[in-house]
């Protein structure tokens, strides 16, 4: 157990400095506008390539959306909890590599990934409230946010996830849901170029994350742990 503790502590620590340092730069928009995931786009793949975003109003919609290379477009959706505050936001970008492939070797910089974003709403709602309210602050300073290993099917990105759940111990966890689907990689050469140069991100949002300080919203229950097949 004091192993455990100490890999969250090591886990919560490294979250923190780079947090830290992703909060210093301009901050995100509201997840409410149509600009959150063209902030997105630009950040995780560095660039400055002007996109258009398409804001979906249920998770349906969005379910079938795909974003294009040119025009650059990127695809929005918010989930609102029982409350009718946002908790999560999901959007569809294009990868790094796509983006040069299109529009030259300079049009982007290297890749980078949906968790950054993650740890970057964190560490603003962390930032903004440690002057108001520091214990809050505190509170959320100590969610740990889980490592991501990304998806390459849509099925799998789209599939039910706990976005916050707590551990035995009480700790609060905060997941990413994201797909990674790069232009480049040979493995996917076989799929349709509309599948292909694909970056899906699920994000918890600033205003979940303090819904769920206050006490306002509760982590979502974890899914029941299947017991392996042991045969006959």
């Amino acid at each position: 157990m004091n192993t455990m503790r100490q890999a969250i502590s090591l886990l919560v620590s490294t979250t923190l400095a780079i947090g830290a340092t992703l909060a210093s730069a301009t901050p995100l928009p509201d997840t409410t506008t149509d600009t959150f995931c063209t902030a997105v786009q630009e950040i995780l793949a560095g660039t400055t390539v002007p996109s258009e975003p398409t804001v979906y109003p249920d998770i349906a919609s969005f379910r079938q959306s795909k974003p294009t290379p040119r025009p650059l477009t990127t695809s929005q959706v918010v989930t609102l909890d029982e409350q009718g505050r946002p908790k999560m936001v999901s959007c569809k970008v294009k990868s790094a590599d796509h983006i040069r492939a299109e529009y030259g070797e300079d049009a982007a910089g290297p890749q980078r990934y949906c968790r950054e974003i993650t740890v970057r709403v964190h560490a603003e709602v962390v930032a903004k409230l440690e002057a108001e309210e520091p214990e809050l602050a505190a509170t959320i300073r100590g969610y740990v946010i889980e490592p991501d290993e990304p998806y390459n099917t849509g099925r799998m990105y789209l599939s039910d996830f706990p976005l916050a759940f707590a551990d035995g111990d009480g700790n609060l966890h905060i997941n990413t849901q994201s797909l990674q689907v790069n232009w480049d990689d040979w493995h996917y050469w076989i799929m349709p170029n509309v599948l292909r140069g694909q970056t899906y991100c699920h994000l918890i949002t600033p205003e979940h994350l303090e819904a769920l300080a206050r006490g306002q919203a509760q982590p979502d229950p974890l899914p029941p742990v299947t017991e392996p097949n042991q045969g006959i």
